[in-house]
């Protein structure tokens, strides 16, 4: 057996299983191996005995099925378990080897595994990964970065299993140097968190604000999925929307307590360390930790009995030109911090790439992202979204809507932290001066931090003698 395979894939979850029989679908000769080894055998039963995968019981066992070049990919919880897994291979492969981790990993630490791995000899590639089990079984968003040699070599197989884009593209590109792959699908990440938020808050407000059924809300995500907001989000939200049990819609029977694990507060806080403003995501991130405590919300209801009723005259096609609004900021804020992060590490991020690698595949596919690679495409250093023709009169059009939803959800005393902030960050966008020159004055008063002055160069400084 020895020599038999193309690629290892040690860890068999739900995303490593699956695209391990997704390797094997596409002719790719596979090893799998888990730590685990029922969990292995239990994968053997299945699919995977079919396909011809083959089954390792050690680590040591998995590196002697591989051909040389060998190529593991990792498939492990983020944080310390990648790390031991690392470990465990070094003792095992040689030079030339690559280690893909496909995982959930902090760029960051993506950067520091690179450094060690290649201080062997080897060579890595921090791959993101999004789909969920239905796009690794059948067809991932790959955002694989790292080594470029590693990544030329791995190409053809990576590329085989991705999802194509509606012109038939492979939605797999390799983004750019480091952790250049893993910070692209953290910003993924935050950028589905914003998206299921503002499909949240458009469900609220029809469903305590105009009193709509879940079936009638059902209908109305429907036609939505068939303009401009066609997405996956969009689709399943109507389906769930639609499923009944026990006589009544499941979505009334399911906890308002929404979990995470991480990668929308990692996107918040590496905009923080860039002086990027992700204001939407960062809502997203902090409804669902609001979400998640429901007896202290019970708690504040029962003291609170404040206006919770009619948005009045606003009506579902209102609260479509906000969510369609909203998803265009959070696109931009997310867009504007990839490219930040670009300058910063030098990673020359293409950003009409990744737009164009998010149309299908991922969980964020939608025919929006169409929109997003044309921008790119017609200007390629577009330094926001925002300042694109096609996207500015969308705005300008949904304006007097989005402004009505946000005013009509304050009357009505529902929650619209995503649109209200995304409305926020446009109209603070849209300023040609803001109040910040009285910040900058304050912090000069009590700390003689100096400021700049509009009648002099920027880049000149000066204090005044407040007390004087």
């Amino acid at each position: 057996m020895l020599g038999t395979a193309d690629i290892a894939v040690a860890g068999l979850g739900v995303m490593g299983a699956n695209l391990a029989l997704n390797l094997a679908d596409r002719g790719h000769r596979v090893a799998a191996y888990n730590r685990t080894t029922s969990v292995t055998d239990e994968f053997m039963t299945g699919e995977a005995g079919d396909l011809g995968i083959i089954p390792a019981a050690t680590i040591d066992e998995m590196v002697r099925l591989l051909e040389r070049p060998r190529v593991v990919l990792v498939m492990v919880t983020a944080g310390k378990p990648v790390d031991a897994v690392i470990e465990s291979l070094l003792g095992h492969l040689e030079e030339g080897d690559i280690i893909i981790d496909g995982g959930n990993s902090l760029y960051a630490d993506t950067d520091r595994r690179q450094a060690l791995v290649e201080s062997r000899g080897l060579s890595y590639l921090g791959m993101g990964v999004s789909g969920g089990e239905e796009g690794a079984r059948h067809g991932p968003s790959i955002m694989p970065g790292g080594s470029r040699a590693a990544w030329e070599q791995v190409e053809p197989m990576l590329k085989s299993i991705a999802a194509r884009a509606p012109d038939g593209k492979p939605c797999c590109e390799w983004m750019g140097p480091g952790g250049a792959g893993h910070f692209v699908k953290m910003v993924h990440n935050g950028i589905e968190y914003g998206d299921m938020q503002v499909i949240a808050e458009a469900y609220d407000l029809m469903r305590r604000g105009m009193g709509m059924t879940a079936g009638e809300m059902s209908k109305v995500f429907a036609r939505w999925d068939e303009g401009r907001l066609r997405s996956y989000l969009i689709e399943i939200t109507s389906e769930i929307l639609s499923t009944q049990v026990d006589g009544g819609p499941i979505v009334d029977l399911v906890l308002d307590a929404a979990g995470q694990k991480g990668t929308g507060k990692w996107t918040v806080v590496s905009s923080m360390d860039l002086g990027q403003p992700t204001t939407l995501v960062g809502e997203a991130v902090y409804a669902r930790i609001v979400s998640s405590d429901p007896d202290a919300r019970k708690r504040a209801a029962q003291i609170y009995d404040g206006p919770v009723g009619s948005m009045g005259e606003v009506g579902p096609d209102d609260v479509e030109s906000a969510l369609y609004a909203s998803k265009i900021i959070s696109y931009a804020q997310g867009f504007r911090l990839m490219r930040a992060a670009s300058d910063e590490f030098g990673w020359d991020l293409d950003l009409g790439t990744i737009a164009s690698i998010w149309r299908a595949g991922c969980i964020i596919r939608a025919v929006f992202l169409e929109d997003i690679t044309a921008a790119f495409q017609r200007d390629p250093g577009l330094p926001d979204m925002i300042e694109d023709d096609f996207f500015a009169e969308a705005l300008k059009e949904a304006g007097t809507s989005w402004r009505e939803v946000v005013a009509g959800a304050a009357r009505a005393g529902l929650p619209v932290p995503a649109y209200s902030s995304a409305l926020s960050y446009f109209d603070g966008m849209r300023s040609e001066r803001l109040p910040a020159n009285l910040i900058q004055a304050q912090r000069d008063f009590f700390g003689a931090h100096t400021f700049e002055r509009v009648d002099r160069p920027r880049g000149d400084f000066f204090h005044h003698d407040w007390s004087s």
